[in-house]
This record gives C-alpha cells, structure tokens and sequence, in this order.
C-alpha cells in the first residue's frame, strides 16, 4: 500500500464487443477522481470447428499493448485491476491453456442445462447458489465440458479476469464477485459449494482459493513486467471483476432507495441489499443474487440489452452499408406511428443473426404490426428495452423490500437520450444517467482503497462519483 493520498492504478476493462485500458488519477485528500483513456481495442467471438470461442490470445496481446502504453504514459502506476463479463472460464494444465474458452453463446449450453437439471432441480439450485435460470451460467458450461472430456485433463479452471490475472502474476485465484455467477458458490456461504459441485461430478480440485475484491493477486511476472515496460513489484489487485460488481460501485446512488441499470450489451437492473433474497417468488421471477464489494448483494434481473440494437445494426450492415448509431437514434426519436413492444428477454434473441427477423417473426406470432424501417425496429428495440426496465424495477422492489424513488443508469446505455427518458416515461420515476465509464471508475475505486488513495465504505467512494461525473436527469413526462 502506499503512504500517500493520491496516485494513479490501471483498469483493464474487457466487454463483450471492446476492451480497454484506462488510468485513474485518485487523490483523496483532495476528492478527485479523473481518467485518461489510453486504449481500447475489438473483442469478439470466432468460430472455430468446435463451436464458438473467444479469442483470448489475441485478447491478452492487445490488453498487453494497451498497459504498455499505459506505463509508458504514466510510469507511476501503482497497480492494475482487470475486470470482464462473466461466466466463461479458460483451463489449463500446467502454465498451459487447453483451447481457446468457449463464449457464453455457444449452442453447447443446452446439454449442459438438460444434464445439471437431470441432476439437481433447478429449485434445489436456486437454494443452493441464489442463481437466475441462464442457460449459460457456468455450471452448464461445465456439464457441457464434461462430456469433452478436458476437465479431466485439466488441473486449473480461471474464470476469464481470473485468466487474465494469472497471464500477468502466475497467481491461480478466484476473484467472488464473478466467483458468485458460475452457480457453484454458495448464495449464504460465499464459497465454493462442496457438496454441489459434487453432486454435479465435477472435479472439486480445479477451482481456485477464493479472494475478495481488495486484495492481492501478487506482482506481475518478471517477463511480464519488462515486457510492460513496468517497474518491478506493481502487483494486480482484486477488483469487483465481474463487471457488473465495478460498475455497480460507481453507481452514485442512495442504495436504500435507488435502483440500478448497468447497461451495455446486457441491461443488468437491480437493488443493491445486505443480504440475498431466495424466495420462491424471487426464483419464479428469475432474479439473481451475485456477489458485491464489501459483501453487497446485487440482486437483479438480466435483461437483453443494448445486444439487440448493436446486433440489428451488425445485420443490417452484413452487404456493406454503414450506418451510423446517433443517426438511426434521432430518427428512432422522430417516429410518430405506433411501434412494437416485444418481450426484449425472448431466447430467440440470445444468439447472433437476424434479429431483425426475429423481432419481426415475435410480432407475426402474435399478430402485431412489425416495424416497416429501420428506424422503427430501433423505436421498437427502445420501448421494448424500457418497458422491461422499467417491469424489472418494479418487480425488484417488490420482491426487496426496497422502496424505489430513483433508477441509476450507467454503462453505454447512459448515452442513450431515448431509452434514458423513455425508462423514466415508462417507470413514472426519474432516471439519472451516469457515468458512462462506471465500470472502468469501480475497478480504479477498488484499487485506490487498497492502494491507500481513497478511503471509507462504498457510500463514501460513491460521493467521490457523484462530484467528479454529476449524472444527467430525465423526468418522467405525462
């Protein structure tokens, strides 16, 4: 740790599309908080004759670059932090990787769920780990795994930060806040459940000590350091690594009142609570208890997200148009006529391709108008998106016990003029939009506190967010 009030960390922040590296500048003393954006670079699937994969290598060469940079910009970083999506894990023998890790869309999942559901009743597991049904949590992955054969090959399984963590330090560690979404942790315990993953057949001996957001994952390797450019002992600190758990520490909010969306390729909506709500009715609405910083529950629903535009827009320019996203939003805004609103958490549009077609196949089942433009499936993605918003809030604070009086908007979503005022419109209660950047901020946050930069619990670090990134308001109109 170190002995001043002011420094500068590295947050690695790896999304589902893109990935950067981003410097925080905390000072304390003086309740400042900025960032300096130093890379950022494409991430996406590949397909490979086994399915569908990520490509990790590339993914670490380019992370690499971007902290290259990063030191090269600022060589008195004190430490960095990486955060990803959740879910998809990468194993290894040894110091080597066995193939690049499945992406979380691959049509494997669906054996997985008939095998773990052929074991263990999905009532039993919501019990046990607090999980909504995803058919691609974890646990599925892993039954689907089994079945290959490579789990028994395998003496390590690092979910993806974690992956990353151990390319830098050599460390195997499990970071809890992305620990938590596998469904192999215990929802009361918050470690790793024994007796499931017994159950399950899988080989106890692969998953890593667990270790909180705060602590350490050790210094960097000596090659990986001179590769850097960095100066020996900066050490990689825990962060809340699920995504989701950084973003959800930069959201300035009152948490006895406020929901939160973080939204980007997903739109995660939820309350943040002392302890996990595992009710029958909770279960029946397919809400999710995940591991938080400092012991948080994010109780929240996963709705489709923004996932549906970027993937509309990716069909729509497959024979070479190009089409600009703050265009195609202004004329979504400008349409007058009646647009679809479909139920945005429909399975058929998971999976990449024409979601077009599909939103317009969802409305022909049920006799609705399809959207005839483009601009009016981006109208249709939009109401539909803010309607189910604004229905999981709802639901969260009957099923919490928390009285909602604002909803937080952070993530890429916060850009979103239409959906942020449409949610309110829909909610009947004021959204405050902001920060963009909230994951990359709760990762920088994480690590300031342990560096001694920040101090005080998560309300504290939220104020230091509210001054230095003041959230856009929309009111709900009649």
């Amino acid at each position: 740790m170190s002995g001043t009030s002011a420094g500068t960390v590295a947050a690695v922040d790896l999304g589902a599309t893109s990935g950067r590296v981003i410097l925080g500048h905390v000072d304390g003393r003086a309740g400042t908080l900025a960032l300096d954006h130093v890379a950022r670079f494409p991430n996406g699937p590949v397909r490979l004759a086994s399915g569908l994969h990520w490509d990790f290598t590339g993914l670490t060469r380019d992370l690499n670059a971007g902290l290259a940079d990063a030191f090269r910009r600022e060589p008195g970083v004190s430490s960095i932090g990486v955060d990803s999506w959740a879910v998809d894990y990468g194993l290894l023998r040894g110091d080597r990787m066995l193939g690049e890790p499945f992406h979380y869309r691959d049509d494997r999942n669906d054996r997985g769920v008939t095998a773990v559901h052929g074991l263990v009743p999905f009532e039993d597991l919501y019990r046990s780990n607090g999980l909504q049904f995803l058919p691609f949590n974890t646990l599925y992955q892993l039954a689907a795994e089994r079945e290959s054969g490579w789990l028994g090959v395998a003496d390590s399984l690092l979910l993806v930060p974690d992956l990353v963590g151990f390319q830098l330090t050599g460390a195997r560690l499990a970071e809890r806040t992305n620990a938590s979404t596998t469904g192999l942790v215990g929802v009361s315990s918050g470690e790793w459940d024994d007796e499931l993953i017994e159950r399950l057949g899988l080989p106890a001996s692969v998953f890593a000590p667990l270790v909180s957001p705060g602590e350490s994952f050790g210094p960097l390797r000596a090659a990986v350091a001179s590769d850097l450019g960095a100066p020996s002992g900066i050490e990689v600190v825990a962060v809340g690594s699920h995504d989701t758990a950084s973003a959800v520490v930069a959201v300035p909010m009152h948490a006895e009142s406020a929901a939160y969306i973080s939204c980007g390729t997903w739109g995660l909506v939820g309350v943040e609570l002392e302890h996990p709500v595992t009710t029958d009715a909770a279960r029946e609405a397919n809400f999710t208890n995940e591991g938080g910083v400092d012991g948080r529950v994010r109780f929240l629903h996963n709705v489709m997200g923004l996932w549906l535009l970027s993937e509309s827009v990716r069909w729509w320019e497959r024979d070479g148009d190009r089409i600009d996203l703050s265009e195609l939003l202004a004329a979504a805004a400008s349409v007058t006529v009646p647009v679809a609103v479909f139920d945005a958490d429909d399975p058929r549009f998971l999976a990449p391709g024409d979601l077009p077609g599909r939103i317009a196949e969802w409305c022909a089942e049920r006799g609705v108008t399809a959207p005839a433009s483009r601009a009016e499936f981006a109208r249709s993605i939009v109401e539909s998106l803010a309607e189910a918003f604004a229905t999981t809030v709802r639901t969260a604070s009957i099923l919490s016990g928390v009285d909602v009086l604002t909803i937080h908007v952070v993530g890429g979503g916060a850009l979103n003029e239409l959906l942020c005022q449409r949610t309110a419109d829909r909610s009947g209660l004021p959204v405050l939009a902001g920060p963009v950047e909230a994951t990359a901020i709760g990762n920088v946050l994480v690590q300031a506190r342990a560096q001694g930069f920040a101090k005080g619990d998560l309300e504290s670090l939220r104020g230091l967010v509210a001054r230095a990134f003041p959230p856009l308001r929309y009111e709900p109109r009649t």
